[in-house]
């Protein structure tokens, strides 16, 4: 296109002087010095007033210096490197192709559209790879976007500074940004193929299209989904252009050199930028020279010299000035420059193309588009993207456990993990987990398809020693009721919250007895008072009936008189207190030994109750919470406190000042063992735990009711894991659906042991049964020896 420029300027009749605009083209070779070269020979030997290119970003740091030397123009077409931006460094040089920081700008605006949030960058060690590598940190930075990692490919000796396999696989992203040159992409490529570390674990995007059918048709599967970001021109996503300018080139194009001209849709877009760049030094020339007023000598005027750094353009400055005011409607686009920086400002186009599987195998097809300084958006012509792996869904950028094994410890803690032991019909002993630790991790396999190998931890083990299995690559992450704390956080990682935990004071049950107004009466239940009325009436009756006539007492009284007397006679003989009269009857002392054992038995069960509901109520509700531990008023030695765990860290910390100046005790069933063997007073452990032990397991053991020094239990990871971001979301997403709290009820609320309320110490009528029969017996055989007595006087 740079010939189609220069031949249309002569079909426009454009003259310098009256005379056709001459022109030389070269082919560097990225090599620098024979860039300079074959540059500083063409202006030895011509009245060189501009240049156009040079094509690549390390070349153009050395000729727009040289420009600067002999004060012509540099416009380079496809060089993109930031530096280059510089007004002050670079006075002479203008580029038609938009900067790499433009770029990186669409690229980080990529990375939000699909919530990507990280990247490896994998760059050629030159101006341009290490200027756009720069540039994408910049952005990214700005973005709030992360570089996980840069890695070299050094093109002096076409390979990459590492191992590849093992720097990708090793970065906690799958998002890989390759910014080379079309040649080292492939090469690049090819190297990343053979590793395994393309599609569809790892998303490509390049900084330039190049050709995929020239890899094997093998590896076709890892390349689909790649992504292309380049520049590109208006006419791509419907933005204006000079056609008529554009359709005179490639009729010019078609005329001189039928054979290379590739079609009006396969011109590549660089060269457009070659055909405006051309065009823009064209106009500056025509600008100059029509504006030579006062100017005596020919506007093309040089200080000469045989050394290229000897000569000069007599009028520079003016050129440049023709160049900053260059405004015109080109074939990509607006072109318009800057005083402030040497970048094209206007009609700064980028297309997103995806690599899909077509008819002649592979091919870049369009998906998005970029119009400078605003976001991607769909083509009018929507192509639906296709990701790595076939996938219609974006990938989520991130490493992922999918397919990956991983060794997972776990620790018997009742209901988080349990262990039983099963037999199978084969006679064989098999252990068995399950828990709510054990349903987590299928909840999670299932969302994230990894491969669980799941290990339990010795029974003797402490909790800071598991925690810390996870460092040294026992497991590769922990799972159970695993406190988050400070000092575990210096050499391992915890995971977003499973499990929301505190701690809770346990105690041995004691019977809740509360005092009133009636609290006299409850030693004994209220069928035995009833009974033990009855008893009195009755023994009354028959005191009555014995008595009546052969005890003076009695003798000429009422009926009811004689009735009521004998019902007291019997409460006195039964409490102790005596009577008013004697018996005079054999079957009436007879009843009364009766009412006296009765009455012996019963007040010295009502006392002994009695006194035992009275100190219960004295030492009911020992302490209320943890500030009556830390007030001294259990001793000290009498609190268990688990070795090697999170409440032992809080007891040390909170209440003993660093003294271990409790009971040690070694698990939470040596726990629960020592409180019922009244080795200790209290302890403490982790609220899910023992609610699930106190409600379901041990009864006669109790919770005060205040919890204490909240906290999360959360999953062990390595420091720095690949995975944490993988895992971390999936658990939020398991925490938005509710199926934490799903879990949560489905293990902890359930209740097998009675609801804690007052139970009634009073003796029943079962515990004295026996007394009350060898009681009847006694009134039985009064009444008959009364019975026999009047037999004798009949």
């Amino acid at each position: 296109m740079f010939k189609a420029a220069m031949l249309l300027s002569y079909q426009y009749n454009i003259t310098i002087e009256g005379e056709f605009i001459g022109w030389q083209a070269e082919q560097t070779t990225g090599n620098i010095m024979h860039a300079l070269n074959i540059t500083c020979h063409a202006v030895s030997v011509s009245n060189v007033v501009g240049v156009v290119g040079p094509a690549l970003s390390r070349e153009s740091h050395v000729i727009a210096p040289f420009g600067e030397t002999i004060g012509i123009p540099v416009i380079s077409y496809s060089a993109t490197d930031p530096d280059l931006s510089d007004k002050n460094a670079y006075p002479n040089f203008y580029r038609t192709v938009a900067s790499d920081f433009e770029t990186a700008a669409a690229l980080a605006k990529l990375f939000i559209r699909y919530s990507w949030t990280s990247c490896s960058i994998i760059y050629q060690n030159d101006a341009f790879g290490t200027g756009g590598a720069y540039a994408i940190s910049t952005a990214f930075n700005n973005s709030r976007l992360t570089v996980n990692q840069m890695i070299v490919f050094d093109i002096a000796i076409l390979s990459i500074r590492g191992d590849l396999k093992s720097l990708l696989i090793n970065a906690g992203t799958r998002m890989v940004v390759l910014w080379a040159e079309s040649l080292y992409t492939s090469l690049i490529l090819q190297k990343a193929l053979d590793s395994d570390v393309v599609g569809p674990q790892f998303t490509w995007i390049l900084s330039s299209t190049i050709s995929l059918n020239s890899f094997n048709q093998t590896f076709y599967e890892n390349l689909i989904g790649m992504f292309s970001i380049e520049p590109t021109v208006g006419s791509v996503i419907n933005a204006p252009i000079n056609a008529t300018l554009l359709d005179a080139a490639y009729r010019i194009w078609q005329q001189y050199e039928p054979e290379s001209f590739p079609g009006s849709m396969n011109v590549d877009n660089f060269a457009l930028f070659a055909f405006d760049a051309t065009w823009t030094l064209i106009q500056s020339l025509q600008q100059l020279c029509a504006s030579r007023i006062n100017i005596s000598s020919s506007c093309l005027s040089f200080i000469e010299s045989s050394y290229c750094f000897n000569r000069h353009f007599i009028h520079s400055k003016l050129l440049l000035d023709a160049v900053s005011r260059t405004e015109f409607l080109g074939v990509s686009g607006p072109i318009q420059f800057s005083g402030n920086v040497t970048d094209r400002i206007t009609g700064l186009y980028y297309s997103a193309k995806n690599a899909q599987p077509s008819s002649n195998g592979l091919s870049f097809v369009p998906v998005l588009e970029y119009f400078h300084p605003r976001d991607w958006r769909i083509p009018i012509k929507e192509n639906v993207i296709v990701w790595p792996g076939k996938m219609l869904t974006p990938p989520s950028g991130r490493a992922i456990l999918e397919g990956v094994n991983l060794r997972i410890g776990i620790i018997e803690s009742v209901p988080f993990t349990i262990v039983e032991k099963v037999i199978d019909p084969s006679g064989q002993t098999t252990i068995k987990y399950s828990g709510y630790i054990l349903d987590f991790i299928e909840l999670l396999r299932q969302k994230m398809k990894f491969i669980p190998i799941i290990e339990l931890a010795p029974s003797n083990i402490t909790y800071n020693k598991l925690v810390r299995s996870v460092s040294t690559g026992v497991y590769d992450i922990v799972i159970g009721d695993v406190t988050v704390t400070s000092a575990r956080r210096e050499y391992v990682d915890f995971s977003n919250a499973i499990f929301d935990n505190s701690l809770r004071i346990v105690m041995r049950k004691t019977s809740d007895v509360n005092l009133d107004l009636f609290s006299f009466l409850k030693p004994f239940s209220r069928n035995l008072w009833l009974l033990l009325l009855g008893t009195l009436i009755c023994a009354g009756i028959l005191i009555y009936i014995v008595e009546r006539k052969d005890n003076e007492t009695l003798q000429n009284q009422s009926i009811l008189y004689q009735i009521v007397m004998s019902i007291w006679y019997s409460f006195g003989n039964i409490v102790g207190f005596g009577v008013d009269f004697d018996i005079t009857t054999a079957a009436g002392r007879l009843l009364t030994a009766g009412l006296y054992i009765l009455g012996l038995i019963l007040v010295a069960s009502y006392t002994a109750n009695l006194a035992s509901d009275l100190t219960v109520a004295k030492s009911k509700a020992m302490i209320s919470g943890i500030d009556d531990i830390k007030n001294g008023k259990i001793p000290f030695n009498r609190i268990g406190v688990i070795v090697g765990s999170a409440s032992e860290e809080y007891y040390l910390r909170e209440i003993s000042n660093d003294v271990k100046n409790y009971h040690s005790l070694q698990s939470v069933n040596d726990l629960y063992l020592s409180l019922l063997a009244d080795i200790v007073d209290a302890a403490f452990w982790d609220s899910g735990v023992v609610e699930y032990a106190t409600n379901n397991i041990y009864c006669n053991l109790t919770l005060i009711e205040n919890d204490f020094d909240k906290s999360i239990f959360s999953i062990v990871t390595p420091q720095k894991w690949l995975y944490a971001q993988d895992l971390d979301v999936n658990i939020l997403q398991l925490r938005e659906t509710s199926e934490l709290e799903k879990l949560r009820q489905k293990w902890f609320e359930i209740q097998q042991c009675p609801v804690s309320s007052e139970i009634s110490t009073a003796i029943g009528i079962e515990a004295i049964r026996g007394l009350f029969l060898v009681f009847g017996v006694i009134c039985i055989l009064s009444l008959l020896l009364f019975a026999w007595n009047k037999r004798k006087n009949i």
